[in-house]
């Protein structure tokens, strides 16, 4: 029956960003192992993306199919409201003893089941927290351009306001945006609206489905400082950068910087089951603090706190602090850079004018192609295909081509992505 596979997804299945309009081609996977995925046909795939950012480690890691496995044993599932388990606890407490967790005092962890919805409790935390405290007037919220945070309401609303999000718009409740690095902007918005501003939300250092852009840590340093002067929550969005993706297990460490609530999700189960954590202050945690429910964060989710999913992310976060994978991570940073710096310096000699930047942090690499496609252009499903012709899987966000590979990947792995990379960037800009 895997042999039919694609015929009968299409039968039955809506995808993700995808129109189904295009008749694109749907792939079988019948299994996954390490950082290959093999498809119905036996061919195997080089996950170049870690499967959308969130498998870590590989595919079927044993220590973590194990840990799921133990605990369905005992416990799939219990209501968190008035109840609690051993893996929801000793998966918070794990993260908070975390040293830059613990400086930024992030003491309280609410868990959610994945990024966007990470986001939008911290959003919701940050307007009810003034308002508990008798500031109704701090009701919008201050972002950067090019930021993706999610596609739920709240999520969308501070993500990039032109971008595929935009026919929403209308939907969303008011935000601000500044362009990352325009310290002199961020300045006059908070002079002009800073009593308004419930929080300032961002990616830290690289917005990643924005295209892999990176900004300096000096303009982060600054703005979350001047937040603090007025008052501004901050809200730090970890879901792609987290878990040691740019190097430093958050990204925020670059900059050193204590923000106020801290969103996570992607990564933390190593790929195994969706879970998110939204981290807040003590000061936050307090601010709900009454005999009042009305004061209460009344928000939550069916699963919440799912013991397998739990179960998983600490065995993930075993696995992260093991040496054995700190260094796989350095060796990673290490091929990347030497890759991505060959790269931009051979396109260079080429003549090519058409790369208007390669860039890298930790373990990403990216090129960004002087093409006008966008996420609404077939071009990116053409670089896509020419990857997988060869044998690794590249999704391009617009006119970036980027790899952000499993930490189970070799150096000779690495290697190999960015050769395939490279070959389509010479088919896709020399045609």
């Amino acid at each position: 029956m895997s042999s039919q596979l694609a015929e009968r997804d299409l039968a039955v299945i809506w995808h993700p960003y995808s129109q189904h309009g295009l008749n694109q081609k749907i792939l079988p996977v019948v299994s996954a192992k390490g950082a290959y995925l093999t498809l119905a046909d036996g061919s195997k795939i080089l996950d170049g993306i870690s499967s959308w950012w969130v498998n870590i480690h590989g595919h079927s890691h044993p220590d973590i199919v194990e840990a799921i496995s133990t605990q369905a044993a005992e416990m799939e599932h219990v209501i968190f409201s008035g109840f609690t388990h051993e893996p929801a606890v000793q998966l918070a407490e794990a993260l908070v003893a975390h040293p830059a967790i613990r400086a930024c005092g992030l003491t309280r962890v609410f868990y959610s089941d994945n990024g966007s919805t990470a986001v939008e409790v911290a959003l919701k935390m940050a307007y009810q927290y003034p308002l508990n405290q008798g500031k109704p007037s701090r009701n919008r919220f201050l972002a950067l351009h090019s930021s993706y945070h999610g596609d739920t309401l709240g999520a969308m609303a501070v993500g990039e306001p032109s971008g595929f999000h935009s026919q929403f718009r209308r939907l969303m409740p008011e935000v601000d945006f500044v362009e990352p690095g325009n310290l002199e902007a961020f300045r006059m918005a908070l002079e002009q609206r800073g009593s308004d501003y419930a929080a300032f939300i961002f990616e830290p250092l690289i917005q990643g489905a924005g295209g892999m852009r990176i900004y300096e840590s000096e303009f982060l340093q600054e703005a979350v400082r001047l937040c603090k002067e007025r008052g501004v929550l901050t809200i730090c969005d970890e879901v792609f950068t987290g878990f040691y993706r740019t190097g430093e297990c958050f990204a925020f460490q670059h900059a050193g910087i204590q923000p106020d609530l801290l969103c996570l999700s992607k990564g933390i189960t190593g790929g195994f089951l969706p879970l998110a954590v939204t981290l807040a202050t003590s000061e936050i945690f307090s601010g709900f603090l009454s005999q009042d429910m009305r004061t209460a964060f009344l928000h939550g989710h069916s699963y919440t706190a799912n013991p397998i999913a739990c179960a998983a992310g600490l065995a993930s976060w075993k696995i992260l602090q093991l040496e054995e994978c700190q260094l796989r991570i350095q060796v990673i940073a290490k091929h990347t850079k030497k890759n991505i710096e060959r790269l931009q310096s051979r396109l260079q000699g080429s003549g090519v004018t058409r790369v208007r930047d390669a860039r890298y942090l930790g373990t990403i690499g990216a090129v960004e192609i002087e093409d006008p496609m966008n996420y609404f252009s077939s071009k990116p499903r053409s670089l896509m295909d020419m990857a997988l012709e060869r044998g690794v899987l590249l999704r391009p966000l617009g006119n970036v081509l980027y790899a952000v590979p499993p930490y189970c990947c070799t150096g000779e792995e690495i290697d190999r992505i960015y050769q395939v990379m490279g070959e389509v960037l010479d088919r896709f800009l020399l045609r």
